[in-house]
């Protein structure tokens, strides 16, 4: 499974960005899509959003809800993630990633066998 993102760059608060990220190698739709961040400095990745392979069922990290939405495209094997009303602490490197656990667990890092290469956010004035 190969994972591509794209859309970051820098953005002033309250301000919107569009990531996207496109899955080759295996079925798009084996997979429940998920987007992690990892902030400047932090430790390990962040659970964000997820939506599920099956009937688009979506979940988020609780102080995204409102202002992110996660969506996907089965024709062209995307997924992407609307970011509106960005904050500083937004900012960091963003991946997608792709497992096949259960979709009770999807917000854990631990079941994503599969990530991108990252795309850098930077909410700043």
């Amino acid at each position: 499974v190969q994972l591509q993102a794209s859309g970051g760059g820098l953005v002033q608060p309250g301000g919107s960005l569009r990531l996207s990220c496109a899955l080759s190698g295996r079925p798009f739709s084996a997979y429940h899509m998920g987007w992690f961040r990892q902030a400047p400095g932090k430790g390990r990745e962040v659970f964000v959003a997820a939506i599920s392979r099956r009937d688009g069922s979506t979940r988020y990290l609780d102080s995204v809800k409102g202002r992110f939405t996660i969506s996907k495209d089965n024709a062209k094997n995307t997924v992407d993630l609307q970011m509106n009303s960005l904050k500083p602490e937004d900012t960091a490197v963003y991946y997608c990633a792709a497992t096949q656990s259960i979709w009770a667990r999807v917000d854990l890092r631990c079941e994503y066998p599969y990530f991108g290469q990252g795309t850098l956010v930077t909410v700043s004035s």
